[in-house]
């Protein structure tokens, strides 16, 4: 099956835009037609791939999460599936979810299961739509959908807390950016006007500030579409497997925050790990799902090799320890609850140890990070002031 660009109308009038699977063009139009709405158009998706729509647009985090409570309350309540989407449409603010939502209500409605209806839009996490699957074929749908929002609310706290560690350095490196971009290109080239008119000596150092000054200024629009351009081509070259594999590899060498990259990398998986098993879930697609979910290619790819190794019936445990890429005491572990039987509780245990080593971790670096920039800052401004004035100083001696 391919995937399509569908502009259609509903019942309504409202437009709406999405992706959709089919075998043919025509497949898709007749599709939506006999549902009853009104379609514009149908596009391969490739023909758009280079704009807004080809790529797929992923909900918001803290939407989505409160979607899955009200849902599951509606559904603890005894609603069906479709009252609980119609009821949670109508009340929906996110404008892109309720467009999505009505989607998937459309497909339930004529015969898909809510799994199916979730996994055709692509803008949910994998993880999500293996819950709803495993939730349909164990029967136990209130029980899986209350584990992935305990699991969701754990993840979300988690980044919050990261980005909060992560707010005062990222201040500090922007006021430093913007000053020295204000000195090079403003303070320094007035100082060039007044040494020209003074017609005075100038250091070294002072006329490789004004010569770096003037330059910057003369092509400042070269500079930024250069740096513009660069930054297009380490995107797309970061999207290839080579490329992610490069940065990915990059980052885990760094000092400390590679480190602190890896353990935070574990967690997460971990609790993926834990999430999928505990609701019912077999070992080899949990791991699927879970290594698909990751955002560093290097521990992506040496999952799905794990899973290989799982498959054929290795142990979980000396399959991820053969990737060199764990950190030793999560194989170890992981080996336990193996052992044991509680692989998923295990999995939990190792998820909190990680999440609570990041933040020390994080703490720590921060703390010598942030003292580090202000150094560099005191350095590099200090630096162009006194190579600007020096030649003031001298004349002051002179004149003395």
């Amino acid at each position: 099956m391919a995937e399509f660009v569908v502009k259609i109308a509903d019942e309504r009038g409202r437009l709406v835009q999405q992706v959709e699977t089919g075998f043919s063009e025509s497949e898709v139009r007749d599709r939506f037609s006999q549902q009853g709405f009104l379609v514009y158009w149908v596009k391969p998706r490739g023909m758009l791939s280079g704009g807004k729509i080809g790529r797929t647009k992923k909900v918001k985090q803290s939407s989505f999460l409160i979607f899955n409570q009200q849902f599951l309350t509606l559904i603890k309540a005894g609603l069906p599936v479709l009252s609980s989407l119609d009821l949670l449409i109508k009340r929906q603010k996110d404008a892109y979810l309720h467009s999505v939502l009505q989607n998937i209500r459309d497909r339930v409605k004529s015969g898909e299961s809510l799994s199916e209806a979730f996994t055709t839009q692509r803008a949910f996490p994998k993880i999500y739509t293996t819950t709803l699957l495993a939730g349909e074929r164990s029967g136990n749908m209130e029980e899986v959908l209350g584990r992935y929002i305990a699991f969701q609310r754990m993840a979300l706290t988690f980044k919050k807390k990261l980005a909060v560690s992560l707010v005062y350095p990222a201040l500090l490196v922007s006021v430093v950016f913007i000053m020295m971009i204000f000195l090079v290109t403003y303070v320094v080239p007035q100082f060039a006007k007044l040494y020209q008119d003074m017609g005075a000596d100038l250091p070294s150092i002072t006329q490789l500030m004004l010569a770096i000054g003037l330059a910057t200024q003369k092509y400042a629009l070269y500079i930024v579409v250069g740096i513009v351009l660069l930054l297009v081509g380490l995107v797309r070259w970061k999207n290839t497997d080579r490329g992610a594999n490069a940065i990915d590899g990059t980052i885990l060498k760094l000092p400390m925050l590679g480190d602190i990259w890896l353990k935070y990398q574990v967690s997460n998986f971990s609790r993926m790990l834990s999430t999928l098993l505990t609701g019912g879930m077999p070992l080899v697609p949990s791991l699927e799902t879970a290594g698909a979910s990751m955002s560093s290619r290097r521990i992506l790819n040496g999952i799905a090799e794990a899973a290989v190794r799982v498959r054929e019936g290795q142990p979980l445990a000396k399959a991820l320890e053969a990737q060199r890429m764990f950190p030793d005491l999560s194989v170890e572990m992981i080996e336990v609850g193996e052992s044991t039987g509680a692989l998923p509780a295990m999995l939990n245990s190792v998820a909190e140890f990680y999440e609570e080593d990041v933040q020390t971790a994080l703490g720590a670096a921060m703390a010598l990070i942030e003292p580090l920039i202000l150094v560099v800052m005191a350095v590099v401004v200090g630096g162009i002031l006194i190579s600007l004035y020096l030649p003031i100083f001298t004349l002051g001696s002179h004149i003395h």
